[in-house]
């Protein structure tokens, strides 16, 4: 569906939700004023809302600061989400052995509206400054991690993904148009993993594999992440058969994974 599409039939839910997203993106307590110029709605509109998402605990608000933060509702539901929704649970032997074995960063990523959320990680031995951790939101064209769940969407859900991309040049490395992505997807598709060769950032590479599913669906991805100047291209080329195999074990217990039944008293 397209964006205006789903304004329409989303309605003030829709819209309400989006406030909500354009508060936790500030990723700190904000005020009226900083949120009205990028909230696209009138002021009044834009009041009813935020008293909306209060009133429901979904945000806090500070009398004293006269600040509006996410609320303690949102961490019930994020934990409910991570439960139910996220692979990190699955996956957590599989990360633990795989940075213990490499002793090198691990992260664990899922689509999220063409955009990739870092959902769990590891740090290695002597951690690295790096951007990806886990609850950000990153972009998928420019990571290990995005890029090997992007190459294996079908093409509606390929194209759609694609269009949601800002293609901006983050290094000299960074793919910049659709058809070099597509091009190299093509090459992640051949080869069964995907490589981030400082195109996100100066100095950090990693080398990523998809987690599908038995039936080839994109459930999220794995990768190592590490530096140029510990790590050479050989050497990071070497763990692909660690980080695909480690992607096959965690999709292997998704496969498998069934919610427990609530057993009645």
């Amino acid at each position: 569906m397209t964006g205006q599409g789903r304004e329409t039939t989303d309605g003030t839910v829709g819209r309400t939700l989006a406030v909500l997203d354009l508060v936790a993106a500030f990723g700190r307590p904000v005020r009226f004023a900083e949120i009205l110029p990028m909230a696209g709605l009138p002021k009044a509109t834009l009041y009813r809302f935020l008293q909306a998402l209060t009133h429901q605990d979904m945000l806090a608000y500070d009398d004293d600061r006269q600040t509006y933060a996410p609320g303690m509702r949102l961490v019930r539901l994020a934990h409910a989400a991570w439960a139910q929704s996220s692979l990190a649970p699955l996956a957590q032997e599989v990360l633990d052995r795989l940075a213990v074995d490499l002793g090198q960063t691990v992260h664990l990523a899922q689509l999220d509206n063409g955009a990739v959320l870092y959902v769990d990680k590891r740090n290695a031995k002597l951690p690295v400054e790096m951007f990806a951790q886990s609850g950000k939101v990153g972009p998928a064209y420019c990571t290990g991690v995005g890029k090997a769940m992007l190459a294996h969407l079908p093409e509606d859900k390929l194209a759609a993904a694609l269009s949601r991309q800002s293609y901006h040049a983050h290094t000299p490395n960074t793919l910049t148009t659709p058809e070099a992505l597509r091009a190299e997807l093509v090459r992640i598709r051949q080869r069964g993993y995907a490589l981030d060769d400082e195109e996100h950032e100066i100095g950090i590479a990693c080398i990523a594999a998809p987690i599908l599913s038995g039936t080839g669906r994109v459930l999220g991805a794995i990768s190592v992440t590490t530096t140029t100047a510990t790590t050479s291209r050989a050497q990071l080329l070497a763990l692909a058969g660690p980080v695909t195999q480690a992607a096959a074990q965690i999709a292997a217990t998704a496969d498998t994974w069934r919610f427990p039944e609530h057993k009645q008293a």
